[in-house]
């Protein structure tokens, strides 16, 4: 519930804070000379939500409720030509991310972990895993900006390079509660492929992870390469 009233109030307060960006980047001085930054950067702040889809599922495990996460940043903008339309983008940022699924996770009495299905259990009422992570974006950038311009369409593609430094699985049931913190089959580096394009404030954004949350675990001898796909909006600011 947390990360939802947090996506809920991000989503209510960004396009006051993107409408104020808009007003001062387009107002000029009514006392202090006017003047043109030929040298512009763009896009240097970065904040987003999306939607994860668990992909790469065994037969057995399907994703259920409500799935999300929310991610801010800084990327320094290094244009690659005079007109400062095509830029490489590289930066920093921070990620959490919720998996609402029925793979059950937990740990038995030697300290090994314990993958289970839970398709044929209804007792249940909370099953998913939470990450945070911190990243580094890497993008190849297009866009029809301009010196004088400040709304303009944008094409974004690149990597993203990300260290998961903290893993929670949760299962709650009417007789117990298991949450489980490490896992020697977790797979903390991440790497995924982002594609970003908009217009102005609105920017569709879609990251695809290349490598799967655990390594080395199957379930009823089948591989568990549960990856993931986000689908979400992000929001630039200088």
């Amino acid at each position: 519930m947390k990360l939802q009233k947090l996506l809920a109030l991000f989503v209510l307060i960004s396009p006051l804070f993107l409408r104020a960006q808009d007003e001062e980047r387009n107002k000029i001085p009514d006392t202090l000379p006017f003047s043109i930054d030929s040298l512009y950067r763009e896009d240097q702040f970065y904040a987003g939500f999306h939607f994860n889809l668990v992909t790469n599922r065994p037969s057995a495990i399907d994703q259920e409720s409500f799935s999300g996460g929310l991610n801010i940043g800084v990327i320094r903008d290094l244009p690659l030509n005079e007109r400062r339309n095509i830029a490489l983008g590289i930066g920093v940022g921070w990620s959490i991310n919720t998996y609402g699924q029925n793979l059950f996770i937990g740990k038995n009495e030697d300290g090994s972990t314990n993958f289970m299905s839970l398709e044929n259990n209804e007792d249940y009422s909370r099953n998913r895993f939470t990450t945070q992570l911190i990243e580094a974006p890497i993008e190849f950038r297009w866009r029809t900006s301009t010196p004088e311009t400040y709304k303009f369409w944008r094409i974004y593609s690149g990597v993203r390079l990300g260290y998961m430094y903290n893993f929670r699985s949760r299962y709650k049931d009417p007789a117990q509660e298991v949450i489980v913190n490490d896992l020697p089959e977790l797979n903390r580096f991440r790497l995924g492929a982002t594609f970003t394009f908009g217009y102005n404030t609105f920017n569709f954004q879609f990251y695809y992870a290349l490598n799967p949350f655990f390594k080395d675990a199957e379930l009823d001898g089948e591989k568990i390469d549960l990856s993931t796909l986000k689908i979400g909006l992000t929001f630039y600011i200088l």
